[in-house]
């Protein structure tokens, strides 16, 4: 990624961008559609090959809260939307049920935005070439809070290679921004006893949100 693709959060200029935040920066939404636009159709790593949808995120684009989960997967590559599988309805209702918010309210991205074949891990140069753009999206929104879902966005988010059963339910911060990792919902498919910890974790992140 060079110079030209480089994006200041929410103060780029794209057209339109006359929609401003009451601070004078872009609007979330234009910066986002900006960067969306930058993306384009993006062939910066091996995964362009096998994709059907790039899976950009979606939610609101001023959201107090944003989640960062691992990768897409086949219906989110079907659907070009993150998190809308067993995983995505899953990640519903700890958002609805749990936290007391509507999903649409939220914002909900991936480390990477192309699904690797056979749902496999991401590897280094692909979480690489994705990183501006998921950097970008968390400017623009700017949230309080920050979900890191599973051990690559948990890992990302903090800059460590902790174990998530470490780093989980533990306050870090991302460039200002508290940052909570939890298990991933695919992780509490097949393992239902770790609701639990999910559980306490999310209470962490509605004290967080509340201000305490």
């Amino acid at each position: 990624m060079d110079e030209h693709d480089q994006l200041p959060g929410r103060s780029v200029s794209p057209s339109g961008a006359g929609e401003t935040a009451p601070d004078g920066r872009a609007s979330g939404a234009v910066a986002l559609t900006a960067i969306r636009d930058l993306i384009g159709d993006c062939q910066r790593c091996k995964l362009a090959g096998g994709r059907k949808t790039i899976v950009f995120g979606q939610g609101n684009p001023d959201a107090a809260l944003m989640f960062v989960g691992e990768a897409p997967g086949a219906e989110e590559d079907e659907k070009g939307l993150a998190f809308v599988g067993r995983a995505g309805q899953l990640l519903t209702d700890i958002i609805e049920k749990g936290l007391k918010i509507p999903r649409s309210e939220v914002f909900i991205a991936n480390v990477i935005k192309c699904r690797p074949p056979g749902n496999r891990n991401p590897e280094p140069d692909e979480i690489s070439s994705c990183q501006p753009f998921l950097e970008q999206q968390i400017r623009a929104i700017r949230p309080k809070v920050i979900i890191g879902l599973g051990k690559f966005a948990g890992q990302w988010l903090l800059k460590t290679a902790e174990p998530i059963s470490r780093i989980r339910g533990r306050v870090g911060y991302y460039e200002g921004i508290m940052v909570i990792p939890t298990y991933h919902p695919a992780f509490l498919l097949r393992n239902p006893a770790a609701k639990k910890d999910v559980w306490e974790d999310i209470k962490v992140v509605l004290g967080l949100l509340a201000g305490d």
